[in-house]
């Protein structure tokens, strides 16, 4: 999986997908949980008809742009099976991410024509080249004022109306275990929070234990000095 350090991206996660085989994909976010919701979408996209759906959950947005054979030439039909996915903080809005997914499908579809690749023949990370667009896209739609207003202009060629777009809790997808699976990650997540929080709260105390030891040697030498000056006061007497 590609990952960065890069400039902060309310753009987390995204991939190009054939049914459930990731082709190519970026995180730019520290948690796992992005990439472990696409794995739980994946399965739940059928491509009988194209589509466009918003999924939530909790504070990630789950956006899809997905594809169906009908789209295509019978000779292309498994770009039929392609999904382009995006996850995002919720407060991003639709219109950018939906204008990164058009963005990111053409480009895709540009170094991976349809009339010349069978989609369904590469292997899990097959289209793994395409890793270091989906980073610079993601930094650039996430980050720069040019590349919103690229991802808004796109979203209002191509969509009609984001608004029309059905958005949905991702738990309604969701078999029993795999909403267990994604609370399990949850849960993992705040372990390690805590956890963290706890070594920060332990070094904290040893910096303040340091820093009380050092003042009262400040002071106590200090103490020293006074009673050295007040001594010598009296003998020069």
């Amino acid at each position: 999986m590609a990952s960065s350090s890069s400039p902060a991206t309310p753009l987390l996660y995204a991939c190009i997908a054939h049914n459930t085989t990731i082709l190519s994909e970026c995180t730019t976010s520290a948690t796992s949980q992005t990439s472990s919701l696409a794995s739980v979408l994946l399965p739940k996209i059928k491509h009988a008809e194209p589509e466009k759906a918003t999924f939530t959950h909790g504070a990630y947005h789950i956006h899809l742009i997905s594809e169906a054979p009908s789209e295509h030439p019978p000779a292309q039909a498994s770009a039929g099976g392609l999904s382009f996915v995006v996850i995002t903080e919720s407060d991003l809005g639709r219109r950018i991410a939906f204008g990164f997914l058009i963005e990111i499908r053409k480009r895709f579809f540009a170094q991976f024509p349809a009339a010349e690749t069978d989609f369904a023949d590469l292997p899990n990370y097959g289209a793994a080249i395409f890793n270091s667009e989906l980073k610079n896209l993601m930094v650039e739609y996430g980050t720069t004022g040019h590349g919103r207003d690229d991802a808004i202009s796109n979203a209002k060629r191509e969509i009609d109306d984001v608004r029309g777009i059905m958005t949905r809790n991702i738990e309604g997808l969701l078999e029993r275990g795999e909403r267990i699976d994604l609370l399990v990650d949850k849960t993992d997540r705040l372990g390690g929070s805590a956890h963290e929080f706890r070594v920060r709260s332990r070094g904290l105390k040893r910096k303040m234990w340091w820093k009380n030891v050092k003042l009262m040697g400040l002071l106590g030498l200090v103490l020293i000095l006074i009673i050295v000056t007040i001594v010598l006061s009296v003998k020069g007497n």
